[in-house]
């Protein structure tokens, strides 16, 4: 059995900040992830609409500890956690292997909740990982590809509406970024379709788009989207959904309203992944509705001293699932196991501020008191994504990507390639013929069908 100091669970942004802090202090540690890249889980919806590509969003953990000895990355997925042995389970290879700890860090993050609906997961585009950024890019370019060659007008109306659930940050960006791709890119290269053809619906259950702001930016989210051709529909819950549209019902209405969609993103509340119920389980850590670890404020898991949980799998004081918590986490509990914070001092996030991009120039940005719209919001937001992006090569490719999107009409990441199928042959007698005119006798004249 193989034994390591330190154990991290994860590859995001609260793994990691976890990560190079032991690494620099050189620790011996071993961090074990389903996947080996790092996602900027914010940039999805980039990815999504073709501005960035995955490659710019998602680099390797390997390239980013491989300057560090003391570093172990691990493809894996862990099953099982034996607490009082200080001993991990994990599955890699179609093999499972055990690994001794003296600490165990957990960041695995959360999923997608569809609050008791799982039956709407098969019928919807989710956000949360790069492969559904992928498959969601490839709906969004195959719906204006048939869009443009179908000679139904009913289909093409359908191909060409989007129903985004889900007003918070994703899917205000995702619906912004939409309809922005009708206008300036779609537009601009398919012949026939223009952007008041697309149609955008933005479906929130609360009061107001972007909940977590309020007061005037999410009168000014709302405005902003409403002013580039996006429907915001506000106070309405999203009642069922099939493969060609959704029902709608408005709070205190009796009566659904029937909405017809091709392509339906579901964006609307998380909870926590598998490995939190493992480690509810095996440390006696009660959890919230969404699955979350309701931890200690030192963010340790139970009455466990040697196990921590940070990031979208942890609920504490109310805190957001923002990159900022889970980051300032993680360097918390590795300032923890290395001694330079004693034991048991409880966490305290610095809030440094939020912002979300709507479209094109409009941004929102909320500094404590200070609260930005606009331009400036939006030359902000940019910068600061910047400094968060991992690697300059990373930097530079997502700034030259930037700049061909929102200032001029390109998309460098949209490619299709139509699926092959097989069409049937028409029955021999709905085959009409006709005789090639030629000089050549009768009896050598040949008959062709004429489609």
């Amino acid at each position: 059995m193989d034994r390591t100091e330190v154990v991290i669970v994860g590859s995001g942004f609260g793994a990691l900040a976890a990560a190079k802090k032991l690494a620099k202090a050189g620790t011996p540690f071993v961090l074990i992830s389903e996947t080996t890249e790092h996602l900027f889980q914010p940039l999805l919806y980039q990815v999504a609409t073709g501005v960035l590509s995955a490659g710019e969003i998602a680099p390797s953990v390997r390239a980013i500890l491989a300057k560090y000895p003391n570093a172990d990355v691990r493809l894996g997925r862990v099953v099982d956690v034996r607490a009082d042995e200080q001993e991990l389970v994990y599955e890699a290879a179609g093999e499972r292997h055990t690994l001794g700890y003296n600490f165990l860090i957990a960041a695995t993050g959360a999923r997608q909740s569809y609050f008791g609906r799982d039956e709407f997961a098969k019928v919807t585009y989710a956000l949360k990982t790069v492969n559904d950024a992928k498959r969601l890019r490839d709906q969004i370019v195959r719906c204006f590809e048939e869009a443009h060659t179908t000679t139904d007008p009913e289909r093409a109306k359908n191909l060409l509406s989007f129903i985004v659930i889900g007003a918070g940050a994703t899917g205000v960006e995702l619906a912004g970024q939409i309809k922005e791709l009708a206008g300036r890119y779609f537009e601009q290269s398919i012949r026939g379709i223009t952007a008041d053809d697309v149609t955008v619906t933005l479906v929130e259950g609360a009061g107001v788009a972007m909940p977590a702001y309020g007061g005037k930016l999410s009168e000014y989210t709302k405005a902003s989207l409403e002013k580039s051709g996006v429907e915001v529909v506000l106070n309405t819950l999203v009642t069922d959904i099939d493969e060609h549209g959704a029902t709608f019902k408005a709070h205190g209405s009796e009566a659904g309203v029937r909405r017809t969609a091709e392509t339906i993103v579901w964006s609307a509340g998380v909870q926590a992944n598998d490995f939190a119920g493992v480690l509810a389980e095996r440390t006696g850590c009660e959890t919230d509705r969404a699955g979350r670890l309701l931890v200690n404020p030192d963010l340790t898991v139970g009455g466990r001293a040697d196990i921590f949980a940070v990031g979208d799998m942890t609920s504490l004081n109310n805190l957001p699932g923002q990159s900022p918590v889970a980051m300032q986490g993680g360097r918390h509990v590795a300032k923890t196991v290395l001694g330079k914070t004693p034991r048991g001092t409880a966490f305290k996030f610095r809030d440094k501020g939020s912002m979300a991009i709507i479209n094109r120039f409009r941004a929102v940005t909320k500094v404590k008191s200070i609260e930005l719209t606009g331009f400036v919001a939006w030359v902000l937001w940019l910068a600061v994504h910047m400094v968060y992006l991992v690697g300059f090569r990373n930097r530079y490719i997502a700034v030259m990507s930037w700049f061909g999107s929102f200032l001029g009409h390109r998309r460098p990441h949209f490619h299709y390639a139509q699926e092959p199928t097989v069409l049937e042959a028409p029955a021999p007698e709905a085959i009409e013929t006709d005789v090639i005119k030629s000089d050549v006798p009768t009896e050598d004249r040949v008959a062709v069908p004429v489609s």
